[in-house]
């Protein structure tokens, strides 16, 4: 179990003005940590990004999705990954994908105050023995590594744990549905973040923010 789980809330809005509002929200329902997905908005201009960042109190990871991992970027990953590398030293975090080209990638986590690895699956759950190579090339990489995939069984929700009960410092998430529980019960197998949702789902399967504090309290979690 880890008391250290922080509830997070993703930010996966159009504008700064409704990320703002939401982001407020959310701190107020009680979530310790924010995502904002860069990848949602319109018009991701950096210096109002800074600004948002610098006027919410409280930890953020920051987040520009690449389109083959879920994302909604439609610029180069040069564009993608420098709106990571402006921004790094406003954030608590900064989330780059496993996949990412590595001086790309090397650049952002430079950059950053702490990094998140990630990998996401929006088709299947790889093998134990994949997961845990993912998991490796991460934390070797950065400071938290992070999986995100999708389950066509509850076998394969059942993966997703048993590979946290062998790894540190890991996020680990089964999706959809099937998945949801594993959002919460992570807590339990020593995830340091959960994600959840406030008013629409950034992710699929995410639990609202609410359900998810009483789920962490029950479980001693929180």
């Amino acid at each position: 179990m880890s008391p250290q789980t922080k509830i997070c809330v993703p930010i996966f809005k159009p504008d700064l003005n409704s990320a703002l509002e939401t982001a407020n929200k959310a701190l107020k329902l009680g979530a310790d940590i924010l995502e904002l997905r860069i990848d949602a908005l319109k018009d991701p201009d950096v210096d109002k990004i800074i600004n948002l960042m610098d006027n919410l109190d409280t930890a953020i990871i920051a987040t520009n999705r690449m389109a083959r991992e879920g994302g909604l970027f439609k610029g180069s990953e040069t564009d993608r990954t420098g709106i990571l590398r402006d921004v790094a030293e406003h954030v608590e975090y900064v989330d780059i994908e496993l996949q990412t080209d590595e001086n790309l990638r090397s650049k952002v986590i430079e950059a950053a105050k702490s990094s998140i690895i990630s990998y996401h699956n929006f088709e299947k759950t790889p093998s134990i023995e994949e997961l845990l190579k993912i998991v490796k090339l991460e934390r070797q990489i950065g400071n938290l590594a992070k999986f995100a995939v999708m389950p066509r069984n509850i076998g394969d929700t059942i993966k997703v744990l048993q590979v946290l009960l062998q790894v540190e410092n890991t996020i680990g998430i089964s999706m959809g549905e099937i998945g949801s529980y594993t959002r919460v019960v992570s807590s339990l197998y020593g995830s340091p973040i959960t994600f959840a949702s406030l008013d629409n789902e950034s992710a699929p399967g995410q639990i609202d923010i609410e359900s998810t504090r009483l789920f962490l309290r029950k479980f001693g979690g929180e």
